[in-house]
């Protein structure tokens, strides 16, 4: 499709209006190819080096670049695919515009946020005359990250990134992470009227729980991060029983611990079996498996780095409020961290809206976010006042 070269809101539309939905988290989801062939055609018209990466079958990643390779480099990053929508209460891919939003399933989060930051790139490519600027529009986000994992696997690296998510153009330095634990619990199972041959699965699962909450309401919240608030831990499912009339032989619970920047899977697992461990002293008979069914670590990157100065002085200079504050949910800039490459969150829209049966995104902020990531790009290839040692 044609578009004016540095047209982040009818970028927006268009990429709202291919249904990129992730086939891992929504059965039979056509997944991003359609809406990664649109974008490449779209950033190939504007004039960047324009490369499809396949990061898993019949999805790929969309990398364009502008600027001076081996120079300075930024990664502008951002997720094509998007969830379910089932529950929505407005068509999810028209991409509808009434009130200054723009209406559909990934307005929010974050097709406004990638759209922004290829048009800045697109806009700001004639003056990156000291650096490179690598956009990376990247599948499977939303699941397990496939599409960032495969570009670090490929060998590309950044000096620093800013993730497109919706933060409300405020600069979010950090996020949690998460860890998923499994707890299964065994029990005896017997007729109804034998309490003295059944063990009470479901019931020991109980206990467990109560310590858990016990947990979470006086340790985690001591755990504590200035962007961040606190450390928590909840009750996500519970399964367990087969009658009314019989004692349960299993019962699985698995929760989620919200992690802060520091905190490792290993720490959060000894948590977890230290207070079944004090169940244990109480009820000898509890017999417990813990298993880690899957983590993601937390993002920090200081409020000095480069990369956050240069986006506090885009928005300085373009009159936008300078707010820093924390992310709420978690990201790849986890990933890039991870991966030694410092990295924040700064988009248009609003995170509360994100996989909410309403979506939409403000559609002035898509050209607000350009306009910074524009000047923030061309400050960071060009030669700025920043230093560019982290």
């Amino acid at each position: 499709m044609r578009l004016e070269r540095g047209d982040a809101v009818g970028l927006t539309r268009a990429l709202v209006r291919a249904d990129s939905r992730n086939p891992s988290l929504v059965p039979g989801g056509p997944g991003e190819g359609e809406a990664s062939r649109l974008l490449a055609g779209v950033l190939q018209a504007w004039g960047m080096r324009v490369e499809l990466q396949e990061a898993a079958p019949g999805r790929p990643n969309v990398v364009a670049r502008v600027g001076k390779p081996g120079a300075r480099t930024l990664m502008f990053n951002g997720h094509l695919d998007v969830v379910g929508v089932d529950s929505m209460v407005h068509p999810p891919f028209e991409a509808d515009e009434h009130d200054g939003r723009m209406y559909g399933r990934g307005a929010s989060d974050m097709k406004a946020g990638v759209a922004a930051m290829c048009a800045a790139a697109a806009m700001a490519a004639n003056d990156l005359a000291d650096g490179e600027l690598i956009v990376a529009a990247v599948v499977d986000e939303e699941f397990e990250s496939r599409g960032t994992r495969a570009l670090l696997h490929r060998g590309i690296r950044a000096d620093a990134a800013v993730v497109t998510e919706p933060t409300g153009l405020a600069i979010m330095p950090a996020h949690r992470g998460f860890a998923w634990i499994s707890l299964r619990v065994h029990g005896r199972a017997a007729h109804g009227s034998r309490w003295d041959l059944g063990v009470d699965a479901i019931r020991h699962a109980a206990l467990v729980l109560a310590e858990l909450d016990a947990l979470d309401a006086e340790e985690l919240a001591r755990h504590v991060h200035p962007l961040l608030g606190r450390a928590s831990l909840h009750a996500s499912l519970i399964s367990g029983g087969s009658g009314m009339s019989t004692y349960p032989h299993a019962c699985e619970l698995k929760v989620e611990r919200r992690t802060m920047p520091g905190e490792s899977p290993e720490q959060v697992m000894a948590e977890i079996e230290a207070a079944c461990a004090r169940v244990k002293a109480r009820r000898p008979e509890l017999c417990v498996d813990v298993s880690l069914m899957q983590a993601q670590n937390a993002s920090d990157v200081s409020r000095d780095a480069p990369v956050v100065r240069a986006l506090d002085r885009a928005l300085a200079q373009e009159s936008i409020p300078v707010r820093i504050e924390g992310m709420s949910a978690w990201t790849d800039c986890a990933v890039l961290n991870d991966a030694g490459i410092p990295a924040v969150c700064f988009g248009p829209g609003d995170m509360g809206l994100a996989h909410a049966d309403e979506e939409y995104v403000d559609i002035q902020d898509i050209s607000r976010a350009q306009t910074v990531l524009e000047r923030m790009a061309r400050e960071w290839c060009a030669g700025g006042e920043i230093s560019w040692q982290s």
